[in-house]
């Protein structure tokens, strides 16, 4: 994956056999010089740079690396280091620089020294999606720039509902305002999908509350009460703590006050929160009266709902019609490939109605990325007759990254004929995201650029 991202360049007029073996040889820290006269072999002073990587030959420091247990033993050139970073500049020639031979790194995984290293020695970014994290904190303290906006970009290139809580907690600790804010739009966007993710239970107790407070957050309020309790059970175990109702609520403190439980469904909070037993029986009364009663109690729970997200709408025709022959449904596939500038979530598409009164369809839409499923849906929808566009959702927001071509379609089942889009547009603008649209050879009922079904992609940007 990282090759795909960071293409390495090849070496010009270079032995490239004899360059990949001795780069696993130095990944090992297991060097054997060729011949006599090594260098020969390397025209650049990159390559014959290179060869020190993670090589014991002339290295004049050590590093023992990782935490007790856990170690590893790495060969260091102090000229090399400090031409890469300020602060091996510092340890190794500045005034306070101690003449040391070995240094001892316990908070930094030996992997990731190695990607740094790799680095400064080879000119060379080699990422993992395990140690991306990792090699960021040793970019960071060491003050390799460079290196750290890669490891940003890789994150911010891998980042989806599953990681985004935790990714969004460490670009809070590494200071990363870009990233933060990328994982905010996507914890938005797919809020219940992040929510139930198995990366939201490793969360510290800060991300927590300022997830818990978000406005923006596009979830029913009973997923962010039952993603707490779960929050909450995990934390009781890293605390070795008895995963009892007592202690789940002492873990969660104050912040179980964020969770807007007043906002709730009436069912979901019957059925769910007041039945939990983490809520005390004084509670329980005063937001059932919060319901039901003209006096409303006052309530230590935020009782205002989240406003969520607006969706956007994307309508690629400029005008409709319906004739007397035309459009007709018998299981055929009406489907239109597109493409984003930016990253965006689609919640949904708008499809046209009956053009002979009302009616109700049944529609399963799909969305594809070459070929792969990412989302899918069967429901129902009721048309009154108008020429309106009529939403139908997926059950969670599919994330669509940019200048890529996803096919988005359609499969309605109804009896009566609909209105159909003319004039389509290849490419349309929504906000301060652009849409390019394309024919699409799952396309088995008409639908096409220029007219047809699928008028109207629903998004949150």
């Amino acid at each position: 994956m990282a090759a795909d991202i960071f293409p390495r360049k090849k070496p010009a007029n270079t032995n490239t056999t004899a360059v990949q073996q001795y780069h696993q040889q130095n990944l090992n820290n297991n060097n054997t010089i060729p011949a006599p006269n090594w260098q020969g072999l390397y025209p650049t002073i990159r390559e014959r740079n290179a060869v020190m990587f993670n090589n014991d030959l002339m290295a004049d420091v050590h590093f023992v690396v990782g935490p007790p247990g856990g170690t590893q033993r790495l060969p260091g050139h102090k000229y090399v280091l400090a031409v890469g970073s300020s602060v091996f500049h510092a340890m190794f020639y500045g005034e306070l620089a101690e003449d040391k031979d070995e240094i001892r790194i316990p908070d930094v995984e030996p992997a990731a020294f190695l990607a740094m290293l790799k680095y400064i020695y080879c000119d060379e970014i080699d990422l993992a999606a395990d140690t991306v994290l990792a090699t960021l904190y040793a970019a960071k303290k060491y003050i390799v720039p460079h290196l750290a906006r890669a490891c940003v970009n890789f994150l911010e290139t891998s980042l989806s509902a599953k990681n985004a809580c935790v990714l969004l907690s460490q670009s809070c600790l590494f200071e990363e305002p870009d990233l933060t804010q990328r994982c905010w739009e996507v914890i938005d966007a797919q809020a219940e999908l992040a929510l139930k993710s198995e990366g939201f239970c490793d969360i510290d107790f800060q991300t927590l509350e300022s997830i818990l407070r978000r406005e923006t957050l596009n979830a029913k309020e009973i997923v962010v009460f039952e993603a707490a309790l779960n929050w909450a059970e995990v934390e009781c175990q890293r605390q070795e703590l008895t995963a009892t109702i007592e202690n789940k609520r002492k873990v969660l403190g104050k912040a179980l006050y964020l969770i807007r439980i007043p906002t709730m469904a009436l069912d979901d909070f019957a059925n769910g929160a007041a039945q939990s037993g983490i809520l005390t029986l004084n509670e329980t009364n005063d937001i059932f009266l919060w319901y039901t009663a003209a006096k409303k109690p006052e309530l230590q729970f935020v009782s205002k709902p989240r406003k969520g997200l607006v969706p956007q709408r994307c309508h690629r025709f400029q005008s409709c019609a319906y004739r007397s022959n035309q459009w007709r449904y018998r299981g055929r596939c009406d489907s239109i490939q597109f493409a984003v500038d930016k990253r965006v979530f689609i919640a949904g598409f708008g499809l046209y109605g009956s053009s002979c009164g009302s009616a109700e369809y049944s529609a399963k839409i799909e969305l594809k990325r070459q070929g792969v499923i990412l989302g899918q849906n069967l429901s129902k929808y009721f048309s009154d007759g108008s020429s309106n566009t009529f939403p139908v959702w997926f059950e969670y927001p599919v994330q669509i990254e940019p200048d890529t071509f996803y096919t988005a379609s359609v499969i309605l089942d109804g009896n009566e004929l609909s209105y159909f889009g003319q004039e389509g547009m290849t490419e349309v603008q929504c906000g301060k995201v652009t849409v390019q649209f394309q024919c699409s050879s799952d396309s088995t009922n008409g639908t096409g650029v220029q007219g047809g079904q699928i008028p109207e992609l629903i998004f949150y940007a």
